[in-house]
Formats: structure tokens, sequence, C-alpha cells
């Protein structure tokens, strides 16, 4: 049977800030938010206690729930997307949870905050490059819909800035002012459209129910949300297929906004601790995910199943209520008995809620009245997709046959079951606001390895530096057991004792990070190759001066062909021809000695491999951009190992391409991506290899 499944994740919500979790975290009744629909849903169903977002921030997480993937595979190696537009981050053609479920026939919706990415039109319907030159009277270029989503009622990102509040009676950044020249946002989209576009340049209606207001976004999106449940069990075209609601709410992310009521259940001022003390508006805002999680529940209880006679929809629906990251505040408190907070990848910044119940799926017994189970099993948010697909039976995409998706999820259904999960591969966390230097440093948790006979008991966390997601080299500098130091205080880095563990799980890192997913690295052979472009190389001798040139690469104890083209547009360019210097593979011609002007450089090989990555580098007069695609998969944004592409620093090796069967074509490409971003300018340093078992 393919149950309804109801996924809603709260925005900067720790394990202390639900009672669901107080015997956890042991907060006492006198600071500890009374959070009665959440502990109502553990009671039915099962509580994690040792749950984990893929990154300590919210548009990374979004991805990886979404897609089953490592966000920091993406571009966005560290942070959240940016601006008012902020690029996709999923590409066209990757699957997520709701396309797969769409092509098992479901129906599907989201509610409440995106910030995965969009882009907008500009007036002749052409993609916009970004905020300036996009007219909101135009049908937005790429939003939910275009990624499984039948409906969508959401913000852009978080909701201080997806548009200019109409509800505040004061506002100090002018930018963020509702007239012509606003830089915030949309406010409200509808699947393509932003319905609070007036035509008055970035303008936005500023009364009546197409309005931004901030303090109503709790039972706006709410109210959508029981739209499309209840649209979709009274409609003869949908009420026999199962539903797939995917609501993220906006709460509990700064400012703190809770509205004054959802569906007559009062809000603003009514959060208290346990005890019954009146709290402040951050737990009010807590508390608004807690009443519209009680609505879901209540609604799902009293509506009967179209699809099963005689059953409560209540009975068939998995539900799962989450966050997107650890809380956004210090306090021990909010995240419970563990280290730091949002932006950390110490176990505050990034271990979560996560409670799920489905009677009829065995997933808890769905009786309010019982205590409920906790399970210990470590998961990962990316894992969802997975764990999904055995639910429904749907297979996951062939990785080995160069499909996309679910590349690092696990199926952790067992878990949920109350069963224990032996093995799993091993969990990553990134961003880390305490690293020295680069934030984009990650966290590694592997339990209890076995290594020469000798097994390692613990919860090792080993962490690395930025290089491991930059550039696929590994340096760790903290250990720690979380089975007996779950605070992060005892670092073992230098313990002697520990180089074993530390030198195993190194190799691990570099395994599961370079091969381009966990389920990749199960079919991707032990050795790899970088091949050399720059100047004085082996392979660089041999094409240096030729417009096509085919070459010999020894991988492991195999040899592989690998043909270069270079093409201006989609013809070979008979005037260019390849050219070497000290920083890589360019190519000569009517432009610059680099690749740039439209031109292409067209990589194939004889038998299928996984390349691991591009190292392209613009140099001081460079320019990274352009687009690359593997097969005929969708394009993506390049980047390169020194320049930045983002708002923040997103610089590093194109990494986790996947399997390019043979003779198909890694085109790497100076033209811009939608044609209207800046074109890049840059050279091939190196191809790194990985031959397919």
């Amino acid at each position: 049977m393919k149950p309804n499944i109801v996924l809603m994740m709260a925005d900067d919500m720790g394990v202390g800030d639900t009672s669901a979790y107080q015997d956890f975290t042991g907060n006492g009744d006198d600071v500890q938010v009374h959070t009665p629909q959440m502990e109502r849903l553990a009671r039915m169903g099962v509580r994690l206690t040792d749950a984990h977002t893929p990154s300590s921030r919210c548009s990374p997480t979004r991805y990886g729930l979404l897609t089953g993937r490592y966000p920091w595979r993406n571009r966005l190696k560290h942070w959240v997307l940016f601006g008012s537009q902020g690029d996709p981050m999923i590409e066209a053609d990757r699957p997520t949870i709701a396309s797969m479920l769409r092509d098992h026939g479901y129906s599907t919706a989201m509610v409440g905050k995106w910030h995965v990415g969009l882009r907008y039109r500009r007036s002749d319907g052409s993609p916009a490059s970004g905020w300036d030159d996009a007219d909101l009277r135009q049908p937005l270029f790429t939003t939910p819909v275009d990624h499984g989503f039948d409906f969508a009622r959401f913000t852009s990102r978080s909701h201080g800035t997806s548009g200019p509040d109409a509800g505040a009676k004061k506002v100090k950044n002018a930018s963020k002012r509702n007239g012509p020249r606003q830089t915030v946002g949309p406010g409200h989209i509808h699947d393509r459209t932003a319905i609070g576009a007036t035509g008055n340049g970035k303008q936005l209606v500023a009364k009546g129910p197409n309005a931004y207001v901030l303090s109503e976004l709790g039972s706006r999106h709410s109210d959508h949300a029981i739209e499309f449940l209840q649209q979709h069990v009274s409609r003869d075209a949908t009420k026999e297929k199962p539903f797939f609601l995917y609501y993220p709410s906006n709460s509990n992310h700064g400012p703190y906004t809770p509205d004054s009521a959802i569906d007559g259940h009062p809000i603003a001022g009514a959060a208290r601790t346990k005890s019954g003390k009146p709290m402040d508006a951050r737990h009010d805002f807590i508390y608004e995910n807690d009443v519209a999680l009680g609505r879901l529940v209540d609604w799902l209880e009293s509506t009967d199943d179209p699809r099963h006679d005689g059953q409560k929809l209540l009975e068939t629906t998995l539900v799962i209520f989450t966050s997107d990251n650890g809380a956004e505040k210090n306090s021990d408190i909010a995240t419970g008995p563990f280290r730091s907070h949002k932006g950390s990848v110490y176990e505050g910044g990034h271990r979560v809620p996560f409670i799920a119940a489905w009677a009829a799926g065995g997933i808890g017994d769905g009786a309010a009245s019982t205590g409920g189970k906790t399970n210990p099993t470590p998961i990962g948010l990316q894992d969802v997709y997975a764990t999904v697909a055995e639910i429904i039976g749907a297979d996951l995409p062939d990785l080995r046959r160069g499909e996309k998706g679910a590349e690092d999820s696990f199926s952790v259904l067992s878990a949920l079951r109350g069963e224990s999960i032996e093995r799993r591969p091993p969990l990553f966390f990134n961003d880390h606001k305490e690293a020295q230097g680069d934030p984009a440093a990650v966290a590694m948790r592997l339990d209890s390895p076995t290594i020469d006979g000798k097994t390692y008991h613990g919860q090792w966390k080993l962490f690395f530096d930025a290089r491991l997601l930059r550039a696929g080299q590994g340096n760790p500098y903290e250990l720690y057991n979380l089975a007996v130091d779950q605070w992060e205080t005892n670092d073992l880095i230098d313990d002697a004792a520990m180089k074993p563990l530390i030198e195993f799980m190194t190799g691990q890192a570099l395994l599961h990070r370079d091969a381009g997913g966990h389920r990749t690295a199960a079919i991707a052979d032990e050795g790899r190759t970088t091949i050399d472009l720059r100047s004085g190389s082996q392979v660089a001798n041999q094409v240096d001066g030729k417009s096509v040139a085919e070459t010999t690469i020894r991988a492991g104890d195999a040899v592989v062909t690998m043909t270069m083209t270079a093409v201006a547009g989609e013809q070979a360019d008979a005037e260019a021809t390849f050219n070497t210097n000290a920083a890589g593979l360019g190519l000569g011609g009517s432009g610059s000695n680099n690749v740039d002007r439209q031109e292409a450089v067209l990589v194939q090989f004889d038998r299928d491999l996984i390349v691991e990555s591009a190292g392209l580098v613009a140099g001081q007069d460079g320019t990274c951009g352009g687009f690359y695609t593997v097969g005929d998969a969708a394009p993506l944004a390049i980047y390169c190992v020194d320049a930045d592409i983002d708002a923040k620093d997103q610089s590093g090796l194109l990494s986790d391409l996947g399997v390019l069967r043979a003779g198909a074509t890694l085109r790497l490409d100076s033209s811009p991506h939608f044609g209207v971003e800046a074109a890049g300018s840059w050279r091939l340093r190196e191809v790194t290899i990985r031959l397919v078992k």
C-alpha cells in the first residue's frame, strides 16, 4: 500500500525546542516550551534521537532532503543562497522526492519556504539574469513546479527576506520598503506567479489577500496546506491517488513574527513552558509550528480515506516532523545537551528532532494514548529519499548507467519501524562557523568500524578542513567519540592509539567525497587517475597544437582512450587548437588563449567511468563562467578552483560529475548558461577519473 505522506519541516529548531524530547534533553519544566502536538505525534509513532541535517544551514539542507544528495556536491560548499533570485541549486533533470512520487501516481504539493533557488523572467519572457532585470508580472522561469510539485504556495526564501512586510508600521532599511525599487523579493508566489506584482517596478500590493504580511504567514500556509488536502480528497480526478505534502514552514526563523491565530487557535502570546509560564516571541513562533502540525493531524484523523473504506487518513498517512538545522540561538535549552548551534558542525548545529508516525505501515501504533517508541539509530535527512522509495517500491536511479539521483541516500525504514541498523554509510555534516579560516569544513560520523580485525567501539566524529570539499584532500584536525563525549570537549586527534582509526576514517572520507556519492562509492574502482593538462605533462605534450587529440591513459590496470575536441558553439573549430601553459589547457584561435568566446572543450572516453572532478583555472585575467554537461544531462554552472561564483566563496574543483558512459561527452563550455550570465574565460588544469567496477 502506498501511503499518503506529509513531511513538515521547521526552520532553525533544535532538539530542545520541543517538549517531545524533554526527557532526552533534560530541560526543566520551567524553561521547556510545551509542544503538545509534537508530543502527540511522538506517542503515535517513533522519535529518532540521533537525527541530523546534512548541513548546519537551510538552503543546503533543503537540497539534501529533496534530492537525497549531499549539498556540497552542488556548487554551494557552505552558507545559503543569496539575493532575491538565487540560481536554482537543483538541476533541471535531477529527480526529487516530489518528482519520484509524482512518477508513481502521487499528487504533490509544497507550502512554506523554498530557498533552493528560482529564476525570474524578463519582460520579453526570456530568463532574467537576476532581480534587476526581472519583470514580476511574468510567470517565473523556474519554481518548485519544475521539480515535481503540482501545487506550490511559497516564499522564495526566509520570510523576512522574501518581500517587504506590508504589516510593518516602520521599516528601517530603505531597500525593504515597498516601492518600485524594493530589493528583497517577490512576496507570495503561487506556482509560477508572483501574485502581488503591480507592474510599478518591483512594488507589490500593500493591502488585501495578496499583500505580504510577515505576521500572517503561519495561517496562510496552514490554510493552503488544508486547501490542497481538501481539494485532493474531494475531486474525482485525484481522490483515488495518494498525496504528498511538503510543508517547510517559515517559523521559527528570525524575525520572530508569530501569527495571531491558526484556524482559531491562538499563537501570539500563547506559548507556555511545561510549568505554565508565558514565554517570548521566539517560543510563540515555535509554538506556531506545533499548532500547524496539530491542525494537519486533526484533519487527517477526522477525514475518511477515499482509497480505503472504513479507514481515516491518519491511519494510512506517513507523517514526519523535523527541522532544517539546529537552533539559531546559542542556548543549551534550545540545542539540548550539545555544543554550539546553527552554522556549526558541532552537534548543536545539525542534530534535530525527527518524529514519524504511520500506523498502517508499522511506524508506531497510531495511538496518542501510548508511550510511543524511541530509536537511537543515526540518520540524516538525505536518507528520506531512499526511505520513501523503499516504502512505495520505487527503484533508485541506476548510477552505473549514468542516471542521477539519491547518490547519498540510505533507507532507514527499518529504524522507523523500531529495528536497529548495524551498518550504514558514513554521515557528513558541513558548514562550520568555528573553522579557522574557511567555513566550508566538514565532519564525518562513523560508528564502531572494524580495522584490521579490531573494532573501535564508539560514535566517531572526525573533522576535516575545507580542502576535503574544495580539493578532495583529507586533512583531519579534530576527533570526538560522541558515545562518551556528546558535548565534543575531549579532542582525541593527537591520541596515538587513535592513529589507525583516523587513517581509516580519512580514507573513507576521501572515497565517499571523491567518488560522487555513497551509492557511487559502491561501484567505484579503488584507484583514481588525475589527467594533468598543464604544459610539460605527458598528456599535454600529446594534445598541444591539435584541434582533435586522442591519447591513452593508464587507469589502474586498464588502458583508457581519451579523445578531446576543440569546438566553437556546436561546430568543431577548425582554427582553434589546444595550447598548454603552466595553468592548463586553453584554446588558441579567434579569441585569447583561454577557453572563451563560446568555445568549449569536449572530452570522451572509450569505457564507462566516473568523472570525479575537473580543475578549471580562471587566473588573474579570466572569468569563471559558462556551463558543463555530462552526457545528455542538463547543463550546470561552472565554478573554478580560484574564482568565486556566489555571494560567498564557492570555489573549488568542479566535482561530483558522476558516471560518464563510454562514448558520451563531457562538455566544458565558456558560453553563458542561460545566455544572460557572464561568459567564461578559463583553462582546464586537470580531469580526475575513476573506473566503474
